[in-house]
């Protein structure tokens, strides 16, 4: 069974606080520089999660991910915006 997952991105002011951000799904990429996490957790909890996450003093914003919602399916046939030589 294959669970459907969304990428969170986490804007936060210290990075000593990435414990408290990793408690919340699987973190994948913590930046020191730009000062921001992805983390990716469950959809159906996503709403919630997010909320709880913007309760922390140290985050400054959530950004969710599209890509679950991109359409991945490449059609082989002449689209319109083919041209032709």
């Amino acid at each position: 069974m294959r669970i459907n997952r969304q990428g969170i991105v986490i804007w936060y002011q210290h990075r000593k606080n990435i414990k408290k951000i990793k408690r919340h799904g699987n973190l994948i990429y913590a930046s020191k520089r730009m000062k921001y996490a992805i983390l990716y957790v469950e959809q159906e909890a996503i709403e919630d999660i997010s909320q709880k996450l913007l309760s922390y003093p140290f985050i400054s914003k959530v950004e969710l991910s599209q890509r679950p919602f991109i359409e991945t399916n490449y059609d082989t046939t002449k689209s319109e915006y083919d041209i032709e030589v």
